[in-house]
């Protein structure tokens, strides 16, 4: 309702401005002034001096959002080949403002200094071949020497030797959670169709398959460091995006398919919560939980707990009104933890087998339910 009524107001105020206008007009009627609309010596200098007021706003913006706001975007990457991405990107950025630079600035002068005056005359030639050559071929080279650095950097990221020893995880996605399958002793994962999806086989795994008797399904991510992880990721509804930011890694989950995207992390969990430049990010966000906290105690409300910092899986695609929700923790472990922890979790097979088993009947010894039968009443019953 209260939107409504500003946005009334703000539809009544448009209106009384323009009647307004037409009042003013009205008073004008008389005076002579010029009605023609075509800009004059006094429009045109108006007009090149307010675009250098523009150029020095777009500078000073810019400059001001650098440092404003570069403490908010990622920092040390942790994976092998997030410092690959990085370059390519800082790359990208730095022929980015130094082209902005320069065209920017030339346009804005050029503007002003060609601006409309009645005793100037515009030049005109149809074509200029050198000109054509300098702003299309240099554009050319630049935008060929990014691609060729890009598909370098990407074939070499997404090249997974077949004989390499990797860790084998799958990544299945479905509105609005995440679930990580483990491939087990033989790093072979299973084969899965969501056709076979039935109570606590969620993933619709094969059990019949041998490479499915040792798989692991998990709602936590853990990793090891130092080792190369190779994900296979799957869809069971609609399209989903596995983003990793701290890893620098992305990869499309399309139902009927399966991707893949590989790397090896290079820090666990607590070596990069002790970076020095993680620690002044999670002190800050902390302190500015504390003043919320304050707040929301002083409303009788529930205090923030402190912030930790963990990787996350997050999902990039826009896939439903919980999107925001879907996300999973990362642990990277070292390989002796990470070993010590999957060992400690059941498979598949055994999930499925202990759902299926029937709970005891109380009193009783199994399935034979004769057994819970009190047989100490029966004499008194055949005494009668």
């Amino acid at each position: 309702m209260t939107s409504l009524l500003v946005i009334i107001v703000l539809v009544l105020l448009a209106i009384a401005l323009w009647q307004l206008t037409k009042i003013f007009d009205l008073t004008q009627v008389g005076v002579n002034k010029d009605s023609s609309q075509v800009a004059n010596d006094e429009d045109n200098n108006t007009q090149g001096y307010l675009m250098f007021g523009f150029l020095a706003f777009i500078y000073i913006f810019t400059i001001y959002g650098l440092f404003k706001w570069s403490p908010l975007v990622l920092h040390t990457p942790a994976s092998e080949h997030g410092g690959t991405v990085d370059n390519l990107m800082n790359i990208t950025w730095i022929i980015i403002f130094a082209v902005q630079a320069i065209t920017q600035v030339l346009l804005h002068y050029f503007a002003f200094k060609y601006r409309g005056n009645k005793d100037q005359k515009a030049l005109y030639f149809s074509d200029s071949t050198k000109l054509e050559v300098i702003w299309s071929g240099i554009p050319a080279v630049v935008l060929a020497v990014l691609i060729l650095y890009g598909l370098y950097a990407w074939t070499n990221i997404m090249f997974i030797d077949e004989d390499e020893d990797t860790v084998v995880i799958e990544l299945y996605a479905q509105q609005f959670k995440w679930t990580a399958r483990y491939s087990g002793e033989d790093n072979v994962l299973g084969k899965a169709n969501v056709r076979l999806i039935e109570g606590v086989n969620t993933l619709g795994v094969d059990l019949s398959d041998p490479n499915a008797q040792d798989d692991i399904v998990v709602s936590e991510l853990h990793i090891p460091k130092g080792k190369k992880i190779h994900f296979k990721f799957r869809s069971q509804d609609v399209l989903h995006s596995a983003y990793m930011p701290y890893f620098r890694a992305q990869m499309n989950c399309v139902p009927g398919m399966v991707t893949e995207f590989a790397y090896k992390p290079i820090y666990t969990t607590e070596e990069y919560r002790e970076l020095p430049y993680m620690i002044e990010k999670v002190a800050n966000i902390n302190r500015i939980r504390a003043k919320k906290s304050i707040e929301l105690v002083a409303n009788g409300e529930t205090a923030l707990d402190p912030y930790a910092f963990d990787f996350l899986l997050l999902c990039n695609k826009i896939c439903g009104a919980s999107h925001y929700n879907m996300q999973m923790k990362i642990v990277v472990d070292t390989p002796a933890e990470y070993k010590k922890w999957l060992s400690a979790k059941p498979t598949i097979v055994q999930e499925v087998k202990t759902a299926n088993t029937p709970a005891p009947v109380e009193g009783g010894m199994g399935k034979d339910s004769t057994k819970a039968i009190d047989t100490s009443a029966m004499p008194k019953i055949a005494m009668k």
